[in-house]
């Protein structure tokens, strides 16, 4: 197994099949990733604010990563293996955005805030600790037609700042170019369900991955497995439909690759089901089941 390393370049918002790639592997290899902040550098120290008159666009990212012998109709795995802060420190404020702060019925105050990182623990404040939980909010495959910017999540992967995609996590995407071109990026030191103030404790990081090729497995959508549980992901709004359209998946996915019948999965799923939510304005929606349920001897 070879390791390679992508060191921080040009901030790229696109999921493109048409970049040049930065880096091609061969399956089975590990790749170090280092990814600047969703906020491009721009929230370093108190009283930093997002200038997009500046830089517009949000969640950069790394890749395109070629994986040799990636054809249409495969599926990359891609494991996290660590998650390291680049800086030692995170960032988060309150996203300015109507359908976030509407109700609150108050004047948003300045909210960018600063947090230290160490032995594990986020210093949110003087009284308020949060543990260290990283994930990696952006990852995707670049689709067959079209380059969604990185704001945007669908079945190619993407924006689905879903919690799960954290260390010892593997990761399938469908496969839609030759090559695959895998991106990741938007990196968070900790982050709630639903993301709700629209910004997670944001970090520049150092992401160690083994990406893998599955032929053949035609999957159509992304997955997520877990030491403990399996998890078929659906984007978009209205969020309740990409909750249903999760649950239909991870059904399908039972009964595919674990002998269950699809409407006898679904029942199942029906008691004992749970929902992951990422960002809850069209982020990424899971649907899982801890896999001692569904592992038949």
């Amino acid at each position: 197994m070879a390791e390679h390393v992508v060191r921080l370049g040009p901030l790229v918002y696109e999921i493109s099949r048409l970049r040049e790639p930065v880096l091609t592997i061969d399956p089975g290899d590990s790749v170090l990733v280092e990814t600047e902040d969703a906020f491009s550098g721009q929230v370093r120290v108190p009283g930093d604010v997002r200038d997009r008159t500046a830089l517009p666009l949000s969640d950069p990212v790394a890749g395109p990563i070629v994986v040799n012998g990636a054809e249409p109709g495969d599926a990359l795995s891609v494991h996290v293996v660590d998650i390291e802060p680049l800086l030692g420190q995170c960032a988060t404020y309150v996203l300015p955005a109507p359908h976030v702060v509407a109700t609150l019925a108050s004047p948003m105050p300045d909210m960018t805030r600063i947090c230290q990182i160490d032995d594990g623990q986020i210093r949110w404040s003087e009284d308020v600790t949060i543990p260290y939980r990283p994930m990696i909010g952006l990852i995707a495959c670049a689709p067959a037609m079209g380059a969604p910017t990185t704001v945007d999540a669908g079945d190619f992967g993407g924006n689905m700042d879903l919690r799960e995609v954290a260390p010892g996590a593997t990761v399938m995407l469908p496969v839609f170019v030759p090559g695959g071109y895998l991106y990741l990026g938007d990196c968070h030191a900790a982050q709630g369900a639903g993301e709700v103030s629209g910004i997670a404790l944001e970090m520049p990081a150092r992401s160690r991955i083994v990406v893998g090729l599955g032929k053949g497995i035609h999957m159509g959508w992304p997955r997520i497995e877990t030491d403990t549980e399996l998890l078929a992901v659906a984007c978009g709004r209205p969020l309740d439909e990409a909750v249903g359209k999760a649950f239909s998946r991870l059904a399908m996915w039972l009964e595919r690759s674990y002998g269950w019948r699809r409407w006898e999965a679904l029942s199942l799923l029906s008691q004992v089901g749970e929902t992951s939510v990422g960002y809850y304005w069209g982020g990424g929606v899971a649907a899982k089941i801890p896999k001692s349920y569904v592992e038949r001897t």
